[in-house]
Protein backbone atom coordinates (compact mmCIF):
# COMPACT_ATOMS: atom_id res chain seq x y z
CA UNK A 1 0.00 0.00 0.00
CA UNK A 2 1.40 3.46 -0.87
CA UNK A 3 2.34 5.81 1.93
CA UNK A 4 1.32 9.49 1.94
CA UNK A 5 2.47 12.13 4.42
CA UNK A 6 0.48 15.31 4.95
CA UNK A 7 1.79 18.48 6.54
CA UNK A 8 0.49 19.21 10.01
CA UNK A 9 -1.36 22.34 8.93
CA UNK A 10 -5.03 23.29 9.37
CA UNK A 11 -5.37 24.03 5.65
CA UNK A 12 -4.97 20.31 4.95
CA UNK A 13 -7.88 17.98 5.70
CA UNK A 14 -6.49 14.53 6.38
CA UNK A 15 -9.91 12.92 6.19
CA UNK A 16 -10.31 13.98 2.55
CA UNK A 17 -7.09 12.16 1.66
CA UNK A 18 -7.98 9.08 3.73
CA UNK A 19 -11.38 8.87 2.04
CA UNK A 20 -9.95 9.38 -1.44
CA UNK A 21 -6.73 7.36 -1.41
CA UNK A 22 -6.09 3.65 -1.10
CA UNK A 23 -3.01 4.53 0.92
CA UNK A 24 -1.57 4.77 4.40
CA UNK A 25 -2.10 8.48 5.16
CA UNK A 26 -0.32 10.08 8.12
CA UNK A 27 0.24 13.64 9.36
CA UNK A 28 3.60 15.07 10.40
CA UNK A 29 5.33 18.44 10.88
CA UNK A 30 6.99 19.36 7.57
CA UNK A 31 7.92 22.97 8.30
CA UNK A 32 11.72 22.55 8.29
CA UNK A 33 13.99 20.67 5.88
CA UNK A 34 15.05 18.35 8.70
CA UNK A 35 11.46 17.53 9.66
CA UNK A 36 10.45 17.05 6.03
CA UNK A 37 13.26 14.65 5.23
CA UNK A 38 12.86 12.76 8.50
CA UNK A 39 9.12 12.24 7.97
CA UNK A 40 9.56 11.08 4.36
CA UNK A 41 12.41 8.70 5.24
CA UNK A 42 10.77 7.28 8.35
CA UNK A 43 7.58 6.45 6.47
CA UNK A 44 9.24 5.68 3.11
CA UNK A 45 6.64 8.04 1.70
CA UNK A 46 5.51 7.72 -1.89
CA UNK A 47 3.80 11.12 -1.75
CA UNK A 48 3.93 14.28 0.33
CA UNK A 49 1.31 17.02 0.49
CA UNK A 50 2.16 20.39 2.01
CA UNK A 51 0.91 23.98 2.14
CA UNK A 52 3.88 25.80 0.66
CA UNK A 53 5.82 27.21 3.59
CA UNK A 54 9.01 25.30 2.85
CA UNK A 55 11.44 25.81 -0.03
CA UNK A 56 11.26 22.58 -2.04
CA UNK A 57 14.74 22.35 -3.52
CA UNK A 58 17.04 19.74 -5.02
CA UNK A 59 18.79 19.35 -1.66
CA UNK A 60 15.46 18.78 0.11
CA UNK A 61 14.33 16.05 -2.28
CA UNK A 62 17.65 14.37 -3.07
CA UNK A 63 18.05 10.88 -1.66
CA UNK A 64 14.36 10.41 -0.87
CA UNK A 65 14.19 7.48 -3.24
CA UNK A 66 10.62 6.38 -2.56
CA UNK A 67 9.16 9.84 -3.07
CA UNK A 68 7.28 10.09 -6.36
CA UNK A 69 4.73 12.87 -5.81
CA UNK A 70 4.82 16.29 -4.20
CA UNK A 71 1.41 17.97 -3.88
CA UNK A 72 0.77 21.49 -2.65
CA UNK A 73 -2.63 22.90 -1.67
CA UNK A 74 -1.89 26.28 -3.23
CA UNK A 75 -2.12 28.22 -6.47
CA UNK A 76 1.46 29.47 -6.50
CA UNK A 77 4.54 27.26 -6.66
CA UNK A 78 7.22 29.92 -6.26
CA UNK A 79 8.68 27.91 -3.37
CA UNK A 80 9.13 24.78 -5.51
CA UNK A 81 12.07 24.06 -7.82
CA UNK A 82 9.97 22.19 -10.36
CA UNK A 83 12.97 21.48 -12.59
CA UNK A 84 14.86 19.86 -9.71
CA UNK A 85 11.84 17.78 -8.76
CA UNK A 86 11.44 16.54 -12.32
CA UNK A 87 15.13 15.65 -12.52
CA UNK A 88 14.70 13.55 -9.38
CA UNK A 89 11.58 11.83 -10.71
CA UNK A 90 9.14 13.65 -8.43
CA UNK A 91 5.84 14.77 -9.97
CA UNK A 92 4.63 18.15 -8.72
CA UNK A 93 0.94 19.00 -8.58
CA UNK A 94 -1.15 21.73 -7.00
CA UNK A 95 -4.60 23.38 -6.98
CA UNK A 96 -4.40 26.23 -9.51
CA UNK A 97 -8.05 27.34 -9.51
CA UNK A 98 -9.46 26.63 -6.07
CA UNK A 99 -9.68 30.19 -4.68
CA UNK A 100 -10.14 32.46 -7.69
CA UNK A 101 -13.49 33.75 -6.42
CA UNK A 102 -12.20 34.34 -2.90
CA UNK A 103 -9.01 36.22 -3.84
CA UNK A 104 -10.79 38.37 -6.42
CA UNK A 105 -13.41 39.31 -3.83
CA UNK A 106 -10.74 39.97 -1.20
CA UNK A 107 -8.82 42.20 -3.61
CA UNK A 108 -11.87 44.34 -4.26
CA UNK A 109 -12.67 44.39 -0.53
CA UNK A 110 -9.22 45.76 0.27
CA UNK A 111 -9.47 48.38 -2.48
CA UNK A 112 -12.88 49.61 -1.30
CA UNK A 113 -11.88 49.56 2.36
CA UNK A 114 -8.79 51.65 1.60
CA UNK A 115 -10.63 54.12 -0.61
CA UNK A 116 -13.28 54.65 2.09
CA UNK A 117 -10.87 54.38 5.08
CA UNK A 118 -13.26 51.87 6.64
CA UNK A 119 -11.06 50.18 9.30
CA UNK A 120 -9.70 53.47 10.64
CA UNK A 121 -13.21 54.93 10.87
CA UNK A 122 -14.28 51.81 12.76
CA UNK A 123 -11.39 52.20 15.23
CA UNK A 124 -12.23 55.86 15.80
CA UNK A 125 -15.88 55.11 16.52
CA UNK A 126 -14.92 52.21 18.81
CA UNK A 127 -12.60 54.61 20.64
CA UNK A 128 -15.36 57.15 21.20
CA UNK A 129 -14.61 59.53 18.31
CA UNK A 130 -17.63 60.36 16.15
CA UNK A 131 -16.13 62.76 13.63
CA UNK A 132 -16.50 62.70 9.86
CA UNK A 133 -13.41 64.90 9.52
CA UNK A 134 -11.05 62.92 11.77
CA UNK A 135 -9.57 60.86 8.97
CA UNK A 136 -7.89 61.71 5.67
CA UNK A 137 -9.69 63.42 2.81
CA UNK A 138 -11.69 60.84 0.86
CA UNK A 139 -12.22 60.77 -2.90
CA UNK A 140 -14.79 59.30 -5.23
CA UNK A 141 -13.81 55.97 -6.83
CA UNK A 142 -15.95 56.29 -9.96
CA UNK A 143 -14.05 57.84 -12.83
CA UNK A 144 -10.71 56.49 -11.62
CA UNK A 145 -8.57 53.91 -13.41
CA UNK A 146 -7.47 50.70 -11.70
CA UNK A 147 -4.23 49.16 -12.96
CA UNK A 148 -4.02 45.38 -12.77
CA UNK A 149 -0.51 43.99 -12.49
CA UNK A 150 -0.85 40.60 -14.27
CA UNK A 151 -4.05 39.31 -15.79
CA UNK A 152 -4.58 35.72 -14.76
CA UNK A 153 -7.86 34.26 -13.54
CA UNK A 154 -7.90 36.23 -10.30
CA UNK A 155 -7.22 39.58 -11.96
CA UNK A 156 -9.95 38.78 -14.49
CA UNK A 157 -12.31 38.19 -11.58
CA UNK A 158 -11.33 41.56 -10.14
CA UNK A 159 -11.96 43.24 -13.51
CA UNK A 160 -15.41 41.66 -13.73
CA UNK A 161 -16.25 42.85 -10.21
CA UNK A 162 -15.05 46.38 -10.94
CA UNK A 163 -17.45 46.70 -13.87
CA UNK A 164 -20.23 48.04 -11.66
CA UNK A 165 -18.16 50.75 -9.96
CA UNK A 166 -17.81 53.20 -12.83
CA UNK A 167 -14.05 52.79 -13.15
CA UNK A 168 -11.77 52.09 -16.08
CA UNK A 169 -9.29 49.23 -15.94
CA UNK A 170 -5.94 48.64 -17.61
CA UNK A 171 -3.65 45.65 -17.22
CA UNK A 172 0.00 44.85 -17.72
CA UNK A 173 0.72 41.24 -18.56
CA UNK A 174 3.08 40.38 -21.44
CA UNK A 175 1.71 36.82 -21.54
CA UNK A 176 -1.97 37.66 -22.11
CA UNK A 177 -3.41 38.85 -25.43
CA UNK A 178 -5.23 42.16 -25.72
CA UNK A 179 -8.36 40.37 -26.97
CA UNK A 180 -8.62 38.38 -23.73
CA UNK A 181 -8.40 41.61 -21.75
CA UNK A 182 -11.03 43.29 -23.93
CA UNK A 183 -13.44 40.46 -23.14
CA UNK A 184 -13.28 41.65 -19.52
CA UNK A 185 -13.51 45.36 -20.34
CA UNK A 186 -9.79 45.94 -19.76
CA UNK A 187 -7.23 47.71 -21.94
CA UNK A 188 -3.85 46.03 -22.43
CA UNK A 189 -0.87 48.31 -21.74
CA UNK A 190 2.82 47.90 -21.09
CA UNK A 191 4.36 48.66 -17.71
CA UNK A 192 4.93 52.32 -18.55
CA UNK A 193 1.41 52.64 -19.89
CA UNK A 194 -0.02 51.22 -16.69
CA UNK A 195 1.98 53.64 -14.58
CA UNK A 196 0.81 56.54 -16.73
CA UNK A 197 -2.87 55.55 -16.58
CA UNK A 198 -3.50 54.07 -13.14
CA UNK A 199 -4.95 55.86 -10.14
CA UNK A 200 -4.83 52.65 -8.10
CA UNK A 201 -2.87 49.39 -8.39
CA UNK A 202 -4.07 45.84 -7.78
CA UNK A 203 -1.15 43.39 -7.85
CA UNK A 204 -1.77 39.78 -8.90
CA UNK A 205 1.57 38.67 -10.34
CA UNK A 206 3.21 35.40 -9.31
CA UNK A 207 6.66 35.66 -7.77
CA UNK A 208 9.37 34.88 -10.32
CA UNK A 209 12.83 36.21 -11.05
CA UNK A 210 11.21 38.65 -13.48
CA UNK A 211 8.58 39.95 -11.05
CA UNK A 212 10.55 40.15 -7.80
CA UNK A 213 10.51 43.80 -6.76
CA UNK A 214 8.66 44.73 -9.96
CA UNK A 215 6.31 47.22 -8.29
CA UNK A 216 8.83 49.72 -7.00
CA UNK A 217 9.23 53.46 -6.35
CA UNK A 218 8.62 54.32 -10.00
CA UNK A 219 5.15 52.79 -9.81
CA UNK A 220 4.27 54.59 -6.57
CA UNK A 221 5.63 57.91 -7.79
CA UNK A 222 3.32 57.71 -10.80
CA UNK A 223 0.16 57.34 -8.69
CA UNK A 224 -1.86 60.34 -7.54
CA UNK A 225 -1.93 61.21 -3.83
CA UNK A 226 -5.33 59.50 -3.52
CA UNK A 227 -3.86 56.31 -5.00
CA UNK A 228 -4.27 52.94 -3.31
CA UNK A 229 -2.03 49.88 -3.72
CA UNK A 230 -3.52 46.42 -3.18
CA UNK A 231 -1.43 43.25 -3.18
CA UNK A 232 -3.03 39.81 -3.05
CA UNK A 233 -0.44 38.19 -5.35
CA UNK A 234 2.92 37.58 -3.72
CA UNK A 235 4.67 39.82 -1.22
CA UNK A 236 8.00 39.86 -3.01
CA UNK A 237 6.47 41.45 -6.13
CA UNK A 238 6.08 44.75 -4.26
CA UNK A 239 9.15 46.62 -2.99
CA UNK A 240 8.01 47.08 0.60
CA UNK A 241 10.66 49.66 1.44
CA UNK A 242 9.57 51.78 -1.50
CA UNK A 243 5.93 51.35 -0.50
CA UNK A 244 6.71 52.49 3.04
CA UNK A 245 8.57 55.53 1.70
CA UNK A 246 5.63 56.45 -0.53
CA UNK A 247 3.22 56.23 2.40
CA UNK A 248 5.55 58.26 4.60
CA UNK A 249 5.82 60.94 1.92
CA UNK A 250 2.05 61.05 1.42
CA UNK A 251 2.51 60.40 -2.28
CA UNK A 252 -0.11 57.64 -2.08
CA UNK A 253 -3.10 57.38 0.25
CA UNK A 254 -3.16 53.78 1.46
CA UNK A 255 -2.27 50.15 0.89
CA UNK A 256 -4.21 46.92 1.35
CA UNK A 257 -1.86 43.97 1.81
CA UNK A 258 -2.80 40.32 2.14
CA UNK A 259 0.73 39.12 1.34
CA UNK A 260 4.16 40.18 2.56
CA UNK A 261 7.72 39.43 1.57
CA UNK A 262 8.20 37.70 4.94
CA UNK A 263 5.20 36.00 6.53
CA UNK A 264 4.20 36.65 9.20
CA UNK A 265 5.55 40.22 8.81
CA UNK A 266 6.97 40.46 12.31
CA UNK A 267 8.51 43.86 12.95
CA UNK A 268 7.31 45.31 9.66
CA UNK A 269 6.42 49.00 10.08
CA UNK A 270 3.76 48.56 7.39
CA UNK A 271 1.42 46.70 9.73
CA UNK A 272 1.51 49.43 12.39
CA UNK A 273 0.03 52.16 10.17
CA UNK A 274 -3.51 53.51 9.95
CA UNK A 275 -3.06 53.89 6.18
CA UNK A 276 -2.33 50.18 5.70
CA UNK A 277 -4.93 47.42 5.92
CA UNK A 278 -3.11 44.15 6.59
CA UNK A 279 -4.73 40.72 6.44
CA UNK A 280 -2.98 37.41 7.20
CA UNK A 281 -2.74 35.87 3.71
CA UNK A 282 -6.41 35.05 4.12
CA UNK A 283 -7.55 36.02 0.63
CA UNK A 284 -7.73 32.36 -0.40
CA UNK A 285 -9.91 31.28 2.50
CA UNK A 286 -13.45 30.07 2.53
CA UNK A 287 -14.75 26.72 3.73
CA UNK A 288 -15.56 25.91 0.12
CA UNK A 289 -12.10 26.86 -1.16
CA UNK A 290 -10.37 24.79 1.52
CA UNK A 291 -12.47 21.76 0.60
CA UNK A 292 -11.82 22.26 -3.12
CA UNK A 293 -8.05 22.58 -2.63
CA UNK A 294 -7.90 19.34 -0.67
CA UNK A 295 -10.16 17.47 -3.09
CA UNK A 296 -8.19 18.71 -6.11
CA UNK A 297 -4.79 17.70 -4.77
CA UNK A 298 -6.06 14.41 -3.34
CA UNK A 299 -7.50 13.46 -6.74
CA UNK A 300 -4.19 14.22 -8.46
CA UNK A 301 -2.14 12.31 -5.88
CA UNK A 302 -4.49 9.38 -6.44
CA UNK A 303 -3.90 9.60 -10.20
CA UNK A 304 -0.16 9.82 -9.80
CA UNK A 305 0.01 6.84 -7.46
CA UNK A 306 -2.04 4.87 -9.98
CA UNK A 307 0.51 5.65 -12.69
CA UNK A 308 -1.65 8.26 -14.40
CA UNK A 309 -0.72 11.87 -15.22
CA UNK A 310 -2.23 14.31 -12.69
CA UNK A 311 -4.59 16.88 -14.17
CA UNK A 312 -2.65 19.72 -12.52
CA UNK A 313 0.87 18.36 -12.89
CA UNK A 314 3.53 21.06 -13.36
CA UNK A 315 6.54 20.21 -15.48
CA UNK A 316 9.98 21.77 -15.95
CA UNK A 317 9.83 25.45 -16.84
CA UNK A 318 6.18 25.74 -15.87
CA UNK A 319 4.50 27.51 -12.95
Amino acid sequence: MPTVVLADDPKLDAQVFRDRLAADVSVAPLDTPEAFRAAVREREADAVVAKGRLAVTHDLLAGLDALAVYGQVSVGLDNVDVDAAAALGVTVTHAPDYCVDEVATHSLSLLLACVRDVPAHDRRVSGGTWDVWAGPELHRLSGDTVGLVAFGDIARGVADRLAGFGVDAVAYDPYVDAEVMREHGVEKVDAEGLRDAADHLSVHAPLTDATRGLVDAAWFDALPERGVVVNTGRGGVVDENALLAALDAGSIAAAGLDVFETEPPEGSPLVERDDVIATPHVGWYSAEARAEANETVAADVDRALAGETPVNAVGPGER
